[in-house]
């Protein structure tokens, strides 16, 4: 009997990741959750059985260390998801160069880490999945908002890119926009004036990921873009 699959989710917490990972164990598989702080994981954990890895994603030596914890505990994952987010609003004359670069740094540089440790890991064994967590700002950029648009159009440049590169070579990379708001506690004002399902739910954003790992590789998706039917786009 083979052994389980395992998947390592960089940007845990509550919401998405956090519907990921009940996802994942429900389905069978071993979970990793990388966050730099995993006590906030505690309850997740002990409900999927999870592995908690503390790291920071934009370090290099992280990242090494979370993928290290995870092949000593069973072995090379064989879905990987950058889920981890940041940004900073404001106009382009108020914007902290600083809180700019923290954004970039977060949104695309430790997207690049996480994704060359995983394929410097799965190519030898020909599989595995890169997943991406992109957003609106991926493919539009709004007022006030032009660092974090920055990033995000770089992570789904850095999919794009890679999906073309390692396809052929046995690896699934895919990027998921998620074009609106996601359901949370708090967004329950804003759910009621959007309406039934006028906010994305976690739950259901997990499905689609845990399909899109799940397909032939004849019918591979490198994008998927999901919004709430009140979504404008």
């Amino acid at each position: 009997m083979s052994a389980p699959q395992s998947v390592l989710i960089v940007g845990a917490g509550p919401g998405l990741s956090a519907s990921l990972a009940q996802l994942f164990a429900s389905s069978g598989m071993r979970v990793a959750l990388a966050a730099r702080n995993i006590g906030k994981l505690s309850e997740l954990v002990a409900q999927t059985g999870a592995l908690a890895i503390a790291g920071d994603a934009s370090v290099p030596a992280d990242v090494q260390r979370m993928f290290s914890t995870v092949e000593a505990q069973w072995s090379v994952p064989d879905l990987v998801v950058y889920n981890a987010n940041y940004r900073t609003r404001g106009a382009i004359t108020d914007l902290d160069p600083a809180e700019v670069e923290r954004t970039l740094k977060i949104s695309a540089f430790a997207g690049f880490l996480v994704a060359q440790a995983a394929a410097t890991r799965m190519l030898p064994r020909g599989s595995g999945s890169i997943f991406f967590t992109g957003a609106s700002a991926s493919i539009k950029g709004f007022p006030n908002s032009s660092a974090f648009a920055m990033g995000k159009f770089a992570l789904r440049g850095l999919a794009q890119s890679l999906a073309r590169e390692l396809g052929p070579q046995g690896l699934h990379v895919a990027h998921f926009v998620i074009d609106g708001g996601i359901r949370s506690s708090q967004t329950d004002t804003r759910a009621a004036q959007r309406g039934p399902d006028g906010l994305l739910l976690p739950d259901e954003i997990a499905k689609s990921y845990l399909q899109v790992h799940q397909q032939q590789r004849s019918a591979w998706s490198w994008e998927i873009d999901l919004r709430p039917w009140a979504e404008k786009f």
